[in-house]
C-alpha cells in the first residue's frame, strides 16, 4: 500500500512543470509594485529577479510589448555572434554614406558623406547613444532580423524578435514596431550576458561592458547610487517607454525590466508618466533590496 502511494506521488509530481516548482515569488515586493503602478494610464509589464535569492515578481511579465530601442540589445548579440565566428571584427573599417541617414536618436546621422568609421564605434554608438543609423547598419551586418531572431530562439527567448526590415514580419512590425519582447525575456537576456552565457564568456563580458556605458541615464539609473555598476538599455516611442536594468548591488545583484504600451501621456519630457513611473520603480527596488544603504538622488 505504501509502495503504491509513493509511486502515485512520484508520477503525479512529474506532471508539474519544474519551473513552477522552483519559482519563488517575493509577495511583499509584488504587493508594493502593484500598489505603485495601479493607477498608471496605459499597459505595463514588470519583471524583477533577485539573483541572490532567486525570488521574482511577475506583473504581465510574459506579455509581449514593443521594445523600441531595447531591440538594440538583441542586435548587439547578433554582432558579437558574427565576431565570434570570425566574420566580423571590431577594427573593421566602413564608409558612411549620406543615403543611410535616418532620423531619431544618435549622432551618426550628422556624419559627412564618405566618413570612415569602424565597427567598434558603430557598436558603441548603438548602445551608448542608441544611435539609429548605427543600429540599422549593425542589424544588416549581423545577418539581418532572421539571423538575430534565430539566436534569440536558441537562447530560449521565443518572444524576443526583430521585426523591422525582417522578411515575413511586416504585419507584426505594424503592431509592435522595430522589435518585441516580454519583460521576463529581456531581463533574462541581460542576466545571461552577465553570467557569460551569450555567444561566449568573452563576448558576453564585452557586451556587458557596453551596456554599462549609457548616455540616457535619467530614468532608472538616476535612482541608483552613481558608484554602483549597472547594465541597461532604454527604449522610447510615442506610445511605449521601457527599460531593462541589471544592478550589481552590494547585498546581491538584481535585474528588472519595465515595459509599457498604449500610454496616455505621449509627451517627450522628463515628466512623462511612464518615464516618471519607471524612476519610482527603480527607487523602490534599490531601497527594498538595500535597506541599509537608502538612496534618494
Amino acid at each position: 500500500m505504501r509502495t503504491n502511494l509513493l509511486l502515485l506521488l512520484i508520477s503525479t509530481s512529474l506532471l508539474i512543470p519544474t519551473g513552477l516548482i522552483a519559482q519563488k515569488i517575493d509577495t511583499k515586493l509584488d504587493r508594493k509594485l502593484r500598489e505603485l503602478t495601479q493607477n498608471f494610464a496605459g499597459d505595463i509589464g514588470i519583471y524583477v529577479k533577485n539573483l541572490k535569492t532567486q525570488e521574482e515578481v511577475l506583473i504581465q511579465a510574459d506579455t509581449v510589448f514593443p521594445t523600441a530601442s531595447i531591440v538594440k540589445v538583441p542586435i548587439l548579440v547578433g554582432i558579437f555572434n558574427k565576431i565570434e565566428r570570425g566574420e566580423l571584427n571590431l577594427d573593421q573599417k566602413f564608409i558612411y554614406r549620406s543615403s543611410q541617414q535616418y532620423s531619431g536618436s544618435g549622432v551618426m546621422q550628422f556624419f559627412k558623406d564618405s566618413t570612415e568609421t569602424d565597427l567598434a564605434t558603430m557598436v558603441a554608438l548603438m548602445i551608448t547613444y542608441s544611435d539609429n543609423v548605427a543600429s540599422i547598419w549593425n542589424q544588416q551586418l549581423a545577418g539581418g532580423g532572421i539571423t538575430i531572431n534565430l539566436l534569440m530562439d536558441q537562447l530560449g527567448l521565443p518572444n524576443t524578435k526583430v521585426n523591422s526590415r525582417t522578411e515575413g514580419r511586416n504585419e507584426i512590425w505594424e503592431k509592435y514596431g522595430w522589435g518585441q519582447t516580454t519583460p521576463k525575456e529581456m531581463a533574462t537576456l541581460v542576466e545571461l550576458l552577465y553570467k557569460g552565457k551569450v555567444v561566449s564568456p568573452k563576448a558576453s563580458e564585452n557586451m556587458y561592458r557596453h551596456l554599462g556605458n549609457i548616455f540616457y541615464n535619467d530614468r532608472s539609473l538616476s535612482q541608483i547610487p552613481a558608484n554602483i555598476k549597472t547594465a541597461s538599455k532604454t527604449g522610447s516611442v510615442d506610445e511605449a517607454r521601457g527599460e531593462v536594468v541589471l544592478v550589481n548591488a552590494p547585498s546581491g545583484d538584481y535585474v528588472f525590466c519595465v515595459l509599457t504600451n498604449n500610454i496616455k501621456d505621449q509627451s517627450w519630457t522628463k515628466n512623462n508618466e511612464a518615464e516618471d513611473l519607471t524612476r519610482k520603480i527603480s527607487h523602490l527596488l534599490w531601497n527594498y533590496f538595500e535597506p541599509k544603504r537608502p538612496y534618494t538622488p
